[in-house]
Order: C-alpha cells, then structure tokens, then sequence
C-alpha cells in the first residue's frame, strides 16, 4: 500500500475555477517519505486575484507551464490511483471535486483529515492551520525541508502538504488511531452539539430545537445545509424529550406561546391558523390544538 498526502491551489473555489499547483507526498506503510511531487500547471481559466491574496501564484508562474493532463505529478498520480492505495486530504471534497474536472476519477481508499478532526477534536477547531500551531506542528516542519531538501512558501501547496503529512501521523501517533478506522470515520456522519456558525454559534442544537424550532425549521429547508450539520438536527430531534416552544413572532399577542394564547383567546389561535404567515411545523402545532 502507498499512502499520498495530497493538496492542490486553485484558480478560486466556483464551479468554473481549476488547478494551477498540485503536490503530494507518497508515503510506504511505515509512513515513510519515498516521493516528492510538486507542481506549478497552467490552468484553462484566469487565476482570481482573491486566490491570489492567499496562495501567491501570479498568471506570470504558470503561463509557461503546462497543462496538468502533461505534467508528470499528473501522470504518477493516475499511475498510483488504485483501491489498493489510500490517498489523505484536508477537507477532500474540494480537492477530489478539482481533480474530476481534469478526468481523474480517483480509486483510492480516502482518509479526510478535516472530517477526522470534526469526529475527534471538540468546539470546531477543525482548520489545517489552526492544528498546524495548536498541535505543535510547525515545530518539525524543519527539520523535514531539510531532510528532504524541501522549500516551501506560505500557503504554497506543498507546504499544506507537509502540514497535513504531520497532521496524519500525529492522528495515528498521538490519538491512538488506526488508519482502518480513519476510513471508517471519513465516512460516517459528524454528529454535533453545538452549531459552529450562524445565528447561534456555539450554542447547543438541542436548547435551539426548543426555543426557536421556526430555525430549524428554516435550516433542514436549506439545500446547501452541510450534511453533518442536518444528520446532528435530525438525530437530536428524534431524542428529543422536551416540547419545541411555538411563539408568535408578530401580532396581538407576539412572544408568547400558542399554548398559552390558547387558553385565553382560541377564536385568535383559529384565526392565525388559516391567515398568519408560519412555518408548517407551527401551523401543525396549532392544528393539533384546534383538533382537540
């Protein structure tokens, strides 16, 4: 089995944008470096200037390369890509997305280390470069460029390489973790606690399905809501021991629960039902409440 620590830079992260640098290391099953690719490519579309800010490759860097499809990092990665094989990335979905889009349709066994740190490290802290520092990472950075007579620039894809190859060996090393369940865990949802962004960051998800399910609500109906995200909401939901408070946003009788606008004026609640604007699981509820 060979092991490839990949990361690439890109020309932006639309669906429009592609590969301007592809590096990865390819390691044998001791975790050993044995090969070190590292390559600048000339992309089809124009390099973004915010892409620019963060990894510093200017149009002039590539006009002279080649296309990725002619360079040999391309070539020995199609060379490597099997099930045999297991291939580590930083948040993977975006690199192996990158990749699609040069007809590289990848066969390797994956370990995505942003997702291993969302199942393994607490309050969301799930950032390559924050790891990079809050692990002590950087400490050995140098002492493997002089090793491998490596150079590397900041927010160069090779030095996210180098980064990720300790981030992995510090996850087996350090967190007592086989590779066999670093797949397993790749592929199994995060379920969380807390929201990490949003309305109410580092809140419990349970205290929000209580007090604003209308959120919640409004969240599940999102189609771009992170997987993990709407797998921790419905898990939670389902062990829910506690009735989600319904309350007016608007109106007569705004902050208060439909319960208790029910005891005092159920003429309103009837009325509200079939005029007010809400979100159906509010309509249902009141409906229930109408029905008995």
């Amino acid at each position: 089995m060979k092991i490839i620590i990949l990361d690439t830079e890109t020309t932006g992260n639309k669906e429009e944008d592609r590969i301007c640098q592809l590096s990865y290391l390819v390691l044998n099953k001791n975790l050993e470096i044995e090969e070190i690719h590292n390559e600048l490519v000339k992309p089809p579309v124009d390099i973004k200037f915010e892409a620019m800010a963060v990894h510093h490759i200017t149009p002039e860097m590539v006009e002279d390369k080649p296309k990725i499809k002619f360079t040999h990092a391309f070539k020995r990665l199609k060379e490597l890509n099997s099930p045999e094989n297991l291939i580590v990335i930083h948040n993977a979905k975006f690199d192996l997305d990158m990749l699609k889009k040069e007809d590289f349709n990848p066969f390797f066994k994956l370990i995505d280390t942003f997702r291993i740190l969302k199942h393994i490290l607490p309050e969301g802290k799930f950032s390559l470069q924050y790891n990079r520092y809050a692990l002590g990472l950087y400490k050995k950075e140098k002492n493997i460029c002089e090793k491998y007579n490596i150079q590397i620039n900041a927010h160069d894809a090779l030095g996210d390489v180098i980064v990720l190859y300790l981030l992995f060996k510090y996850i087996i090393e350090n967190m007592d973790k086989k590779i066999d369940e670093l797949i397993d865990l790749t592929q199994k949802p995060v379920l969380y606690d807390k929201f990490y962004q949003g309305k109410y960051k580092f809140e419990k998800i349970k205290d929000i399905l209580i007090k604003d399910p209308d959120y919640i609500e409004y969240m599940l109906s999102l189609t771009d809501l992170d997987a993990d995200v709407k797998y921790s909401i419905e898990k939670h939901l389902e062990e829910l021991d506690e009735e989600p408070e319904f309350r007016f946003g608007v109106g007569k009788y705004k902050g208060m629960l439909i319960q208790d606008v029910a005891k005092i004026d159920m003429q309103y609640l009837s009325w509200a039902y079939h005029n007010m604007k809400m979100g159906k699981w509010m309509r249902e509820k009141i409906g229930e409440i109408i029905g008995k």
